[in-house]
């Protein structure tokens, strides 16, 4: 084909892209090439769907469903260990956010496989650890198609599962407790943990993976004794986090005051509870009607 031929040809395809998008053709053939068109054209793409990304603010406020939620909000409860006292379950992560300041660090994602017909279906489970360095940690595991949902999962997940660390000395008790208050063992597959009380200064003597769970508990001193296949990392982790969990079991004799009963937080504000009650104003208004 010529020189001159092309130069016909390539001229006569702009002057149907011309007269296409001056008479408002169908579709055009760039963004938004006619009126018709279905390029992404500014000025009237999204209609009155609001901002672009994230979500309202109305969306961010905390609607408890829970009946511990409502008195958390209400300002009913005062510290998380009122909870901890009476062995409330905690059921929205909300409530650990309105008590403590925790920090979140992603441990390890892992590719995870299931095979079916059609192949292997692959998703991404996520490890998760949050602490405020001050006695309490928790420890999260969520499994997702997406990273991103894997991690706001097992971040979730761990605040869930938050418990109080109790920390004592090595030796003489001056100055804030430091270390664990005894020998704790801990356990998830084949990995075994001890974690042993070390005097002020020593330092936490511990892989990697411990010593990051037991900063963020708060403890400052600390030798481990470690076997097993450690090199799973999510039982190594899940063995330390079940080992400092215990140091609360064990009763120790400056545990054996006593102390006076009180009533549990939901028999304490029976009336609020009954008042604040969506499900039963909604039921008795249903009745009325």
């Amino acid at each position: 084909v010529s020189t001159q031929s092309t130069g016909l040809l390539s001229y006569s395809i702009k002057d149907q892209m011309a007269d296409s998008a001056d008479q408002g053709g169908s579709r055009g053939f760039g963004r938004g090439g006619g009126r018709r068109g279905r390029g992404r054209g500014r000025g009237r793409g999204r209609g009155d769907r609001g901002p672009r990304g994230g979500k309202n603010e109305e969306s961010t406020v905390w609607h408890p469903v829970t009946k511990l939620g409502r008195l958390v909000k209400n300002s009913k409860i005062r510290t998380l260990e009122d909870i901890y006292l009476h062995s409330l379950p905690i059921k929205e992560a909300e409530i650990i956010d309105s008590f403590v300041q925790l920090k979140d660090e992603v441990m390890k994602i892992m590719p995870v496989q299931k095979q079916t017909r059609a192949g292997q279906r692959t998703r991404f489970k996520a490890f998760v650890v949050v602490g405020d360095n001050d006695g309490h940690i928790g420890l999260g595991v969520k499994c997702s198609k997406e990273v991103a949902t894997a991690i706001r999962g097992a971040i979730i997940d761990a605040k869930l599962s938050v418990v109080p660390i109790r920390r004592g000395y090595w030796g003489n008790k001056i100055g804030k407790p430091h270390t664990v208050p005894c020998k704790v063992n801990g356990k998830c597959g084949s990995v075994r943990i001890r974690c042993v009380p070390a005097p002020r200064g020593t330092g936490l003597v511990a892989a990697p993976v411990p010593k990051k769970i037991l900063t963020y508990a708060g403890i400052d001193d600390c030798y481990t004794n470690t076997r097993g296949k450690t090199k799973t990392m999510g039982n190594f982790a899940k063995a330390t986090f079940f080992a400092i969990a215990k140091t609360y079991t064990y009763l120790t004799p400056d545990l054996w005051d006593k102390f006076k009963l009180t009533k549990a937080p939901f028999q304490d504000h029976t009336d609020f509870l009954a008042d604040t009650d969506d499900y039963d104003n909604k039921k008795q208004k249903d009745e009325e009607d």
